[in-house]
């Protein structure tokens, strides 16, 4: 279990995950999300970043400070369970300035177990906009906590773009990248920070991490199973998996969506260059 609910949560496809993640010195993430990698792993160190500043915050809060954390965010769940308290904390939340760093991770927290299926969507000035969720006792994540608190003795959280963080790896390292996911009909979901992710950036992604690859760089990459993604990761070996999902899914529809995990060959197997098919039509030429 993670301390956030989170579309994408990769805790129930660890077993598979865990299949292809090789030892190594240290886990670098550059998409923390839920952190349920790194809560499932045994790394001696990880550098976990994400771009979003106030899930890396929370992440510092309870890394230095969990037990007050967890008596102040406790009591904060049992006196603001209701819909009025759940907008006017969204309200402070994003518009006023005498919050603490500590305090903002408290309502980070509280917004994400009582906002409509655990959502972290911000509009393009930069509020958070998910609706009440109207759970009538939402979960208090206590023990999930205490336990994220001790492997976080491992671990260096920072806020920054992707790339900065791959400019960061280390001989040795070994890098799982979890970005938002790619499809075939241009919808992508950009809500989760202000700037987005779009399809440009998968390209990006892909290219950088092919030249890693071609470093020495051990390398685990998840993404939906998509003509796009397997075309960005055809250097890559694919392997296919299916995961449960339960946001973007309509009525009826089944709740479960294929995916790959890619994972980087040996160096010597690749000598493609990703920035030379930018297009999406060239890239399948290249394909095929």
């Amino acid at each position: 279990m993670t301390i956030l609910k989170w579309a994408g949560n990769k805790s129930a496809l660890m077993p598979e995950l865990l299949k292809h993640l090789p030892k190594g010195p240290r886990l670098v993430e550059p998409f923390a999300g839920s952190c349920a990698v790194m809560m499932a792993t045994d790394y001696p160190h990880y550098l976990v970043a994400d771009i979003n500043p106030d899930l890396t915050n929370l992440y510092r809060q309870v890394q230095d400070k969990s037990e007050s954390f967890i008596a102040s965010a406790m009591g904060f769940f049992e006196t603001a369970n209701n819909e009025s308290a759940y907008y006017k904390v969204r309200e402070d939340f994003n518009h006023s300035r005498e919050i603490t760093n500590f305090w903002r991770a408290i309502f980070f927290l509280y917004l994400n177990r009582h906002g409509y299926r655990g959502l972290c969507r911000y509009n393009k000035s930069g509020y958070f906009n998910v609706p009440y969720g109207n759970y009538k006792a939402p979960y208090f994540p206590e023990a999930e906590i205490r336990a994220f608190a001790e492997k976080a003795k491992r671990a260096t959280f920072i806020c920054t773009h992707f790339e900065e963080t791959l400019n960061m790896l280390m001989p040795g390292d070994v890098l799982y990248c979890d970005p938002p996911y790619a499809s075939d009909n241009g919808v992508v979901f950009t809500c989760y920070h202000t700037e987005g992710f779009t399809e440009d950036d998968q390209y990006r992604l892909a290219s950088i991490l092919t030249r890693r690859a071609q470093q020495g760089y051990r390398i685990v990459a998840s993404n939906s199973d998509s003509m796009l993604s397997r075309s960005l990761y055809r250097a890559f070996d694919c392997h296919n998996i299916t995961a449960a999902r339960s946001i973007g899914v309509a009525p009826g529809e089944g709740k479960s969506a294929a995916e790959i995990i890619a994972v980087s060959k040996p160096a010597a197997w690749f000598g493609c260059d990703f920035a030379s098919a930018r297009d999406y039509s060239a890239i399948h030429e290249v394909r095929a």
